[in-house]
């Protein structure tokens, strides 16, 4: 879901693809993942699948994505989620009603025959298991790309990379990465292209686009924790919906007001069961790791090979072209100097 802190972000700069070239990004793994769950279907909403069952769109993202941002140049490092912190499995069982009750709305417009209403529900029905996540891993190492385990969230331990300077950007749809103290962050690397808007036959370009924090705090007057306060009082995945009645333009009004989290949540209503000062502590200093890597490898063509076409029953020929394509942008990153990128 993420935090709801759109209205806040006055600047974005919108990018190319190859204005990414030589940067570094720590990508939000999980985020990518559902997105490629999500988007790469067919028309009714069926996942990509094998003749087993097994569900192939993440591994068909993860490969084929991940191959198109070596080849602009740039490196992708997917930060995977560790142990999520204790009060957010309220929000993880709300999430799993949410896709039961999606799964038999999608079944039911399928029954219809109404594909549009189908695709709609399907695309919220499935969820990332745990088998996906190791076999992205695979893929990803096969690939020479950078793999992180993260201790506990992956947003923001992509957030401390970026803020430490080993890389460039936190990639995400969601704005957490900001609350986690990512210096930028870069939206929309993994769906670039074109999308179609929800309930119409119109498709519109969506490119990458930059927000930095410092832009966000300076054009609202407000610190980083702040800021936090302000993702609490919207809505976080700690806290689904936020306090009621308060939305985005009251929450930078009472934060301005009240500064200070011991004050502003005695002003307001707070009706969650965990203690707000938890999550704003979460949000500060979140669970980090320095053991991480975030150079490229050289890819294993038989290995890739091996994995998705006799394994996944993916096209060989498109498989074979893509691991060519991998291997010659591998050779360009690391022919000028993988450290003379960053």
């Amino acid at each position: 879901m993420g935090v709801k802190i759109g209205d806040l972000i006055t600047r974005k700069v919108e990018l190319r693809l190859k204005d990414l070239s030589g940067k570094k990004l720590a990508l939000d793994a999980f985020n990518a993942m559902y997105q490629f769950l999500a988007k790469i279907r067919q028309p009714d909403g069926t996942p990509l699948m094998t003749s087993r069952g097994e569900i192939t769109s993440v591994h068909s993202g993860i490969f084929y994505r991940t191959a198109n941002l070596l080849k602009e140049g740039i490196i992708p490092i997917y930060v995977f989620d560790g142990e999520r912190p204790e009060f957010k499995a309220e929000t993880v069982e709300e999430r799993v009603k949410v896709r039961e009750e999606a799964e038999e709305k999608w079944k039911e417009a399928l029954r219809r025959g109404d594909l549009e209403e189908a695709r709609k529900y399907a695309q919220a029905a499935l969820m990332v298991t745990d088998e996906m996540v190791e076999d992205a891993k695979q893929i990803l190492r096969l690939m020479g790309v950078p793999v992180v385990q993260a201790p506990s969230e992956g947003e923001a331990q992509a957030a401390y990379m970026a803020a430490k300077g080993d890389v460039w950007a936190a990639a995400s749809q969601d704005y957490d990465s900001l609350l986690f103290g990512a210096p930028k962050l870069v939206r929309n690397v993994t769906i670039t292209g074109k999308r179609k808007l929800p309930g119409k036959n119109v498709y519109v370009d969506v490119h990458p686009e930059l927000i930095e924090l410092k832009d966000v705090l300076s054009s609202h007057g407000i610190t980083r924790e702040q800021l936090i306060l302000i993702g609490i009082l919207v809505g976080t995945d700690y806290n689904p919906g936020g306090v009621r009645g308060i939305g985005v333009k009251r929450a930078l009004e009472l934060v301005k007001r009240f500064p200070k989290p011991e004050v502003l949540f005695a002003k307001v209503n707070w009706e969650f069961d965990v203690d707000p000062r938890s999550i704003f502590e979460f949000f500060l200093n979140p669970p980090t790791t320095d053991d991480y890597d975030t150079d490229l490898r050289r890819p294993d063509r038989e290995g890739l090979i091996k994995f998705m076409v006799d394994e996944h029953e993916f096209s060989e020929d498109r498989v074979r072209k893509v691991v060519q394509e991998i291997e010659e942008a591998y050779k360009m990153l690391a022919g000028g100097g993988l450290e003379a990128w960053f």
